[in-house]
């Protein structure tokens, strides 16, 4: 056999050994997804946006599908307050707030639109969604008109108020108007409304600004809230963190701010848990400790946007990491205890307009 007949011949095995263990690789790379479809343990995700930045959904009958893949007993769900701008010299319509420099503007018909597709689903389909309010612009004091009026017309779908977006990295600056904030007189009535019928409300509002992460910017403007509204159940979503924007001695802050306010909960979805919860083994170990301590003031969820419903199953399976670590009990009340007590019950309170009840001055014994 001449050389070049050998050669030939060689390189035809060696092409035939790498599509071999390409196809291996593959089947083990399968294999390993298999295994990590469902996250370990069963819980309430309580943060689904089923609507884009251009108001668009798969709607809910799909969502079912996959929670039910990914072992997700029940969502809260809720939409997206602002919609993305289509510029005409823009060839393609964006669908992320990111996807290039258009502004965003305040939605007003989001709310409407799951309100009328969640009356579409049967009773029991029903059963597994609570769905929100969070179509309004914060800086407007007249916001709180829009909530008594979903309350008004669909007593029977919403729950409560979620998620205000106020400072949010780049959105902050692609957002229309005055650049939201938390400490703004307009956020005062949304929050008495919420104290009255003890409905829980969750807020993004970062910690710092985006390259100003040496230290806790904005944490002033959280605690004058939490200060002025010591009743109201106030969910920080995503420990106030976000793209770029984090503090130092990010655990100890939190511990602090748990401790100094009873009424104050946190999560633990998107940015905070890769980048600061679980970056590595020790900062891992330093939020299990934490988790356990206040497990009744934690929530998780995966923060997923529409198209991306089929991925919901591996978002949520990185949490496994902390849950395992966990005492049962722990576990179980971040997993579903803390949702179910801070949803399931609130319909009917808005929907008979049943506000708290405080003891009178005469009906206390001192």
């Amino acid at each position: 056999m001449d050389k070049i007949k050998r050669l030939l011949i060689d390189n035809k095995i060696k092409q035939e050994l790498d599509k071999l263990e390409k196809k291996e690789k593959f089947i083990i790379k399968i294999k390993d997804l298999e295994q990590l479809r469902w996250p370990e343990f069963e819980m309430i995700d309580t943060h689904v946006h089923v609507i884009n930045f251009v108001q668009e959904t798969e709607w809910l009958d799909k969502l079912i599908y996959y929670m039910d893949k990914a072992n997700i007993k029940k969502a809260v769900i809720f939409w997206m307050p602002l919609k993305k701008t289509w510029w005409e010299h823009e060839k393609k319509s964006p669908e992320y707030y990111l996807d290039d420099d258009n502004e965003c503007y305040y939605y007003s018909f989001t709310d409407w639109i799951v309100a009328e597709e969640y009356n579409k689903l049967d009773e029991s389909q029903k059963e597994r969604f609570y769905p929100l309010i969070c179509w309004f612009n914060p800086m407007d004091i007249n916001a709180i008109k829009h909530i008594e009026n979903m309350f008004k017309y669909y007593p029977w779908v919403f729950c409560w108020i979620w998620e205000i977006l106020l400072r949010h990295d780049d959105l902050t600056f692609l957002t229309q108007w005055e650049p939201p904030r938390l400490n703004n007189k307009a956020i005062f009535p949304i929050l008495e409304f919420a104290t009255e019928y003890d409905l829980p409300v969750l807020i993004h509002n970062n910690i710092s600004a985006p390259w100003v992460s040496d230290h806790p910017k904005y944490l002033y403007e959280l605690e004058m809230i939490l200060r002025e509204f010591p009743k109201t159940k106030i969910i920080f979503a995503h420990c106030w963190v976000s793209r770029r924007v984090y503090a130092p001695y990010y655990k100890n802050m939190i511990k602090r701010l748990l401790l100094e306010y009873p009424s104050l909960y946190i999560d633990y979805s998107w940015a905070v848990f890769e980048e600061v919860i679980a970056k590595n083994e020790v900062t891992l170990e330093k939020w299990v400790q934490l988790s356990e301590e206040f497990s009744d003031r934690v929530l998780i969820w995966s923060d997923i946007l529409w198209r991306d419903f089929h991925k919901i199953w591996f978002i949520n399976n990185k949490f496994n990491k902390l849950l395992e670590k966990l005492s049962p009990d722990a576990r179980q009340n971040i997993c579903i205890n803390n949702a179910e007590f801070l949803f399931w019950w609130k319909k009917d309170k808005v929907k008979n307009w049943e506000k708290r009840k405080y003891p009178s001055l005469e009906d206390i014994n001192i």
